[in-house]
C-alpha cells in the first residue's frame, strides 16, 4: 500500500465530496486538495489515513455495483462518522475544508488510539484561508479577502440579515 499512489487522492476527493457536499469541481477549484491530502496524511499517518480512504472506497464500490446510493450514505454515517477511530479525522476532514483549519483530534481519541506528533491546530497555508468552502456556502466573500472590486461596495449585500 503507498498511500501516495494516484488513486488514494482520488479517495479523498471523493470522500471529500462526500462529506462537505461541494463538487469535486468546486473541490480542485480550491488549489487545496493537495495540500490538504497532505497535511491529513502527515498528522494522523499513513496506516490510518489509508483505513479511512480503503474504508470509504469499498463503500463507494459497493453502492456503484448495487445502484444504491443508501449503501454509500448509510456506510458513511456508520462507518465512518460513527466509528470511534476513524469519525474524528473525517469530521476534521471536513472542518479543513470548511474553515481551512486542522483542529487537535480530541483527547478521548488520542488517549485511544495514541498522540500524533503533528496534530494541533493550525492552518496549514495562508491561502486556505480565502478558499475555505464555509464562504461559499453562505454567499459571501471571505473578510480581507477575495474582493469583489471597485464600486462593488455601491451595491447592497447579496446576504439578508432579516429572518425569513
Amino acid at each position: 500500500m503507498d498511500i501516495n499512489a494516484p488513486e488514494f487522492m482520488e479517495y479523498f476527493l471523493d470522500i471529500s465530496v462526500a462529506l462537505t457536499g461541494f463538487s469535486r469541481f468546486h473541490l480542485q477549484g480550491t488549489g487545496q486538495a493537495g495540500l490538504y491530502f497532505a497535511t491529513v496524511r502527515d498528522i494522523i499517518g499513513e496506516d490510518l489515513f489509508a483505513e479511512l480512504l480503503e474504508t470509504f472506497h469499498r463503500l463507494q464500490t459497493a453502492a456503484q455495483n448495487q445502484n444504491d446510493e443508501s449503501i454509500l450514505i448509510n456506510g458513511i454515517r456508520i462507518e465512518i462518522l460513527g466509528s470511534e477511530k476513524l469519525g474524528a479525522i473525517a469530521r476534521n476532514i471536513i472542518k479543513l475544508w470548511y474553515v481551512a483549519t486542522w483542529y487537535q483530534l480530541p483527547q478521548d481519541w488520542r488517549d485511544t488510539f495514541g498522540t500524533k506528533e503533528n496534530d494541533k491546530t493550525f492552518i496549514p497555508s495562508p491561502q486556505a484561508y480565502p478558499e475555505g468552502l464555509l464562504w461559499p456556502a453562505i454567499g459571501v466573500n471571505p473578510p480581507g479577502a477575495k474582493g469583489l472590486g471597485y464600486g462593488t461596495w455601491s451595491e447592497p449585500p447579496a446576504v439578508s440579515l432579516q429572518k425569513s
